[in-house]
């Protein structure tokens, strides 16, 4: 039994599902410390995928991509006007940009 390689398939995607695959970007401080090391946070759909997620920041931001990572964070049980609520789950996606490459967040 041979083992052979994975065919590699190129993720078509269109500009309303790429906008609809990318959230909003995650500002937090240790999201910042990524950026340093060309790394850019976002939170996406929670069915995404890394290859959509890549197709779409590739479409929107042109740049390339050299990796995702993703993680789902579970969302935390509150009190809300004396009941328990809970927040949603979201997806994280990190996201490391080729050598050179930059995604500007501030939009200066």
């Amino acid at each position: 039994m041979s083992i052979r390689p994975r065919k590699r398939l190129d993720t078509k995607l269109s500009q309303i599902q790429a906008y609809d695959t990318i959230i909003r970007p995650l500002v937090t401080e240790k999201s910042t410390t990524g950026g340093e090391h060309g790394q850019v946070s976002f939170v996406v759909a929670m069915k995404a995928t890394k290859p959509e997620i890549k197709a779409a920041v590739e479409m929107l931001f042109n740049v390339r991509v050299t990796a995702v990572n993703t993680s789902v964070l579970k969302g935390k049980t509150k009190m809300f006007r004396g009941r328990k609520g809970r927040q949603n789950d979201i997806k994280k996606a990190i996201v490391t940009l080729a050598d050179g490459q930059a995604i500007d967040m501030m939009g200066a």
